[in-house]
């Protein structure tokens, strides 16, 4: 039987995000930008836990989205755009692995960065279902 290959889901996400008109303007990364403070428009992918299912050959990857603004209003603005770009993610192949479903776990909630006093941030979390894609 051959190894498996998991995705890095913190990189399917960015990249899937990166492509997004939605988002045009923010920084989407797994790492904060240079420099940063928590004022800039970004959305930050992290992933924070999930595990394989070996009898459904399936990867279930939990990830935050931070997410920031100038203000409070605009990080909640660019939460709900990357809310909803994150649950298109639903029936694409992403090198090797093909995403069959998106759960959002934890939907944006406000959450102060203590470590950025001045940021304004938005925190959601997402699951997604990730399997070996279909040989063509």
């Amino acid at each position: 039987m051959a190894a498996l290959t998991f995705p890095d889901a913190e990189r399917l996400v960015v990249d899937f995000l990166k492509t997004r008109p939605e988002l045009t303007g923010a920084a989407v990364d797994n790492r904060p930008p240079a420099v940063f403070d928590g004022t800039q428009r970004a959305v930050l992918v992290s992933r924070v836990g999930g595990a394989w299912v070996d009898d459904l050959n399936l990867d279930r990857p939990l990830l935050d989205l931070e997410v920031y603004g100038p203000d409070k209003t605009a990080a909640h603005t660019l939460a709900l755009a990357a809310r909803a770009c994150v649950l298109e993610l639903t029936g694409t192949s992403y090198g090797t692995a093909f995403v069959s479903d998106v759960n959002e776990e934890d939907g944006p909630r406000w959450l102060p960065d203590y470590n950025r006093p001045a940021g304004n941030r938005y925190l959601s979390t997402i699951r997604l279902s990730v399997r070996p894609a279909r040989p063509a």
